[in-house]
């Protein structure tokens, strides 16, 4: 007689589970993905999902932090006084986001910009501390560069980020998208080249 011996079944993956909730999170939303959503996807239990991340909100921590590695904007290189001009520098910028949030057909927009609207408490704040880094780095630049108008145009930088990644959610087209960058670009431009200081003669 023959022992059968019961086939193990492989060890959970947890960074491949974060992966597979980056994806629903960013196609979905982070309200909209359930506990249920992601067990599933992940192929385990409850009991297994808290003893690998804890909680959805730390999971979303998790997958935003592997987002930002995966897809962060290069402002280092964008915003470089050495590589360009600012009236060059901040129109690349937004037409660098409105390329990247509209590239993808499912997973549209950014997924820490949208998870500052989350209804989560504790979800919203994580996104909001991940997403602070990036608009220090923007206003620090523009307090270099042009600090007269820092404030206004960091803000102005700021809002249109965020509406081309809420449009991109919202189905925008690409080209739309684009071309929407493109006009808030040249108007930061515009805005520049006036106050540039003029030199007597």
């Amino acid at each position: 007689m023959t022992n059968k011996t019961r086939q193990r079944r492989p060890a959970f993956d947890r960074e491949a589970g974060v992966a597979i909730a980056q994806a629903l999170f960013h196609e979905r939303g982070y309200d909209a993905v359930s506990l249920n959503d992601l067990t599933e996807a992940m192929d385990i239990k409850p009991p297994s999902f808290y003893a690998a991340y804890g909680s959805k909100a730390e999971l979303f921590q998790r997958a935003m932090v592997r987002y930002a590695q995966e897809n962060a904007l290069p402002l280092d290189e964008l915003l470089s006084p050495e590589q360009r001009p600012p009236a060059e520098a901040l129109p690349t910028l937004l037409l660098t986001a409105a390329e990247q949030y509209g590239r993808d057909s499912v997973l549209r927009g950014c997924l820490i910009t949208e998870g500052m609207r989350a209804d989560d408490p504790a979800a919203r704040q994580m996104a909001e501390n991940l997403a602070d880094g990036g608009l220090q780095a923007i206003r620090a630049y523009l307090d270099q560069v042009h600090p007269q108008d820092a404030e206004a145009l960091a803000d102005y930088v700021t809002v249109t980020l965020r509406g081309l990644s809420a449009s991109a959610c919202n189905g925008m087209s690409y080209e739309r998208l684009t071309e929407t960058a493109r006009t808030a670009g040249r108007f930061i431009a515009r805005e520049l080249e006036t106050d540039e200081p003029t030199t007597a003669s």
